[in-house]
Order: C-alpha cells, then sequence, then structure tokens
C-alpha cells in the first residue's frame, strides 16, 4: 500500500474517532474476553493509540499474556480497532501525554513507577457511519482494495499494516 492510501485512511479513522471521550479496550483473559472503559488520549492519531493504567490492573497483567486488543469507538459513527497492545513505561511520553484530568481519575501523577501507558498499534479497523461520508469512504477504500464499488455494505474493513 502506497504512503499516500495508506495517509489517507489514517486521516479518515482520525476524523472518525477524534471527538469520542471514552473507548473500550478489549483484553483476552482465560476465561474470555473482557472490555472496559477507556479514556482516549487527544493526540493526533498517526496509527497507534495510547491509554493510561496501573500496574495493578487486570488489562495490564491480561497484555503482558497476550498482546491481541480490540479497541471500539461510538460516536456519530462507530468504530472498531483491531491491533497489538505495549505497555510503554517511558517517563518522557508519560509527562506528554499526562493532563490534569488524569491527576484526578488516577489519584497520581505520570511520574509515578505504577502508572504505565497502553500503546495499541492499530493493524485494521472497521467502521459503520451513515450519510455521504460513508459513500465517499466506501469508494476509496474499495478502489484502494481493488474490490468492485457496487456493494452498498454499510460498514468497511480497512487493513493499516500489511
Amino acid at each position: 500500500m502506497s504512503n499516500m492510501m495508506k495517509q489517507e485512511e489514517l486521516e479518515t479513522l482520525r476524523e472518525l474517532i477524534k471527538d469520542v471521550d471514552t473507548a473500550m479496550l478489549t483484553t483476552v483473559t482465560e476465561e474470555g474476553l473482557v472490555s472496559r472503559p477507556m479514556k482516549t488520549q487527544e493526540v493526533e492519531f498517526d496509527g497507534d493509540l495510547w491509554f493510561f493504567t496501573k500496574k495493578e490492573t487486570n488489562k495490564y497483567e491480561e497484555i503482558l499474556d497476550d498482546q491481541d486488543v480490540n479497541v471500539a469507538y461510538a460516536g456519530k459513527s462507530y468504530v472498531s480497532v483491531r491491533g497489538r497492545a505495549e505497555i510503554v513505561e517511558d517517563l518522557d511520553k508519560k509527562k506528554e501525554l499526562w493532563s490534569k484530568v488524569y491527576e484526578k481519575v488516577m489519584q497520581t501523577s505520570y511520574d509515578d513507577p505504577n502508572v504505565v501507558l497502553i500503546k495499541v498499534k492499530a493493524e485494521a479497523a472497521e467502521y459503520w457511519e451513515t450519510g455521504n461520508f460513508t459513500k465517499k469512504i466506501a469508494f476509496l477504500y474499495k478502489r484502494m482494495t481493488g474490490q468492485s464499488t457496487k456493494s452498498t455494505d454499510v460498514n468497511e474493513t480497512v487493513e493499516l499494516n500489511k
């Protein structure tokens, strides 16, 4: 896939998720899948999603065991992002993404060694949207992937890292 096409895909996803404050992060456990709400980072989406958490949480342990995750957004559109998660303890990155909101919610500061970042590297995204915007997107992605544009599917799947 060309860089220009990938940039168009990322821009589309950026537009679809930019105003959604809370995402649902799904991880894999021994019992099955578990989802929980996570505050979306206000950062320019470049294919990576970022979330704060603490080490003494189930999601921290679950990601150490299995990096396959899904992040779902519901707003003006519905977006499901499949990806691989990793735990990031980089102090500079934590400082860059930290805000007063986290201080209140997590009752600590970014330099607390218990505070970590979850970085989700998006591999593919599926989205549902209504109106002309969707029709334009559907055409664009089908053209890029070589699929027929005659179908009027309500949703689209975009492979980001192939």
